[in-house]
């Protein structure tokens, strides 16, 4: 069987580095924000290209304070509206309500699977003050009409950065677009962790500081609380262990990049429709997961599976169709629910060998 992932088999390949990287915090004996966080936060800050990382304890965390510190300045309050993708996973929305700000679905672009900024600007109303882009799969959402927009009315811009670290366009990282960013190093990421882990990222000083406070017990000074903050920090360990994985992530990604460009090249069959990079830079989508859409999709992931190989899907149920937000289940987004019904991720990963790529093309071809 040809695994969807295998991230023993990627991890395997620092494992002296981690292992060393992880011996060196044990025998630290320091291992809450000390300096392997602080020295991480520097090297991803550099890598992104902006002023300040936070690290945080996951990328829902890391969301979630960027809009209640925005909230603790006075520039959002409960009842705001944020503009997000309809087609997103559901982590997105919960930061927004997360913070009782109300979630402004837009639907996306079918090419791209991102939210179609040529639709933003009839949602936008006297409450908005915020846009969520979400770049999904790996391939940047921002564009100059979002940016226009956003100058137009005033609104913040904040990414989700969670399956996109290190795209870029036009010189410009992920994470350095907005006015801040979260990012995911759950282990599956292209930049993972071996645990949960997340950061935030922004050249804002002001809101920088709120956010670590936040994630901090709402702490700046020991014992002494500014805000009604929660715990959420990146621990030594798993800063450490970043630090290390960060050294390859641009090959990593151009690895994914290799493997995408090989699918779009010699998958020829009607019945798939294949990922496409909507800007001309090449590296503005960094291939976190390659997902085609099919109909009949349980019996294409079957045909794969009796061929030996793993499938997954990014993600069967749109958010307002969960019954976590049985509020919005009436609700309708035709494109986004025609996307959830026909996603199928195949195997893109750094695990995989020329051999296996070749061979999970073919298949395809079989179908």
């Amino acid at each position: 069987m040809i695994d969807f992932l295998d991230l023993k088999k990627i991890n395997f390949r620092n494992s002296n580095e981690i292992r060393d990287a992880t011996l060196r915090v044990f025998n630290s004996g320091w291992y809450i924000l000390g300096k392997e966080v602080d020295e991480f936060e520097k090297r991803f800050s550099s890598y992104c290209g902006v002023n300040h990382t936070i690290g945080m304890g996951n990328c829902l965390d890391a969301l979630i304070l960027i809009f209640r510190a925005f909230i603790e300045t006075g520039l959002l309050k409960e009842g705001d509206e944020v503009i997000v993708p309809s087609n997103t996973y559901i982590a997105s929305i919960l930061s927004i309500t997360e913070n009782r700000l109300v979630p402004v679905f837009v639907e996306p672009n079918i090419d791209s699977y991102n939210i179609d900024p040529q639709l933003i600007e009839d949602k936008i109303t006297s409450k908005t003050k915020a846009i969520l882009i979400v770049h999904l799969y790996g391939q940047v959402a921002f564009s100059e009409k979002l940016k226009t927009l956003a100058k137009k009315y005033e609104l913040k811009i904040i990414e989700d950065c969670a399956q996109a670290h290190g795209a870029s366009l036009n010189g410009v990282k992920t994470g350095n677009f907005g006015d801040a960013a979260g990012f995911s190093f759950y282990p599956s990421k292209n930049l993972g962790a071996l645990g949960d882990a997340g950061a935030v990222t922004t050249n804002d000083q002001e809101l920088a500081d709120v956010v670590r406070a936040l994630g901090n017990y709402g702490s700046h000074i020991k014992y002494e609380n500014l805000y009604k903050g929660q715990n959420s920090r990146l621990d030594e360990i798993q800063a450490a262990i970043l630090s290390v994985k960060l050294e390859s992530l641009d090959g990593d990604n151009d690895r994914r990049k290799q493997i995408a460009n090989y699918y779009k090249k010699n998958i020829q069959n009607d019945k798939v429709i294949l990922p496409k990079r909507v800007h001309e830079d090449t590296n503005s989508h960094v291939y976190h997961l390659f997902v085609i859409r099919v109909k009949n999709r349980e019996n294409f992931r079957e045909f794969l599976k009796q061929k030996n190989i793993a499938t997954d899907v990014h993600y069967p149920i749109p958010p307002h169709k969960q019954k976590a937000f049985s509020e919005l289940n009436e609700n309708s987004y035709p494109l986004s629910e025609k996307i959830h019904k026909e996603v199928v991720s195949i195997p893109c990963g750094l695990h995989l060998t020329d051999d296996e790529v070749e061979y999970i093309a073919s298949s395809i071809n079989q179908y």
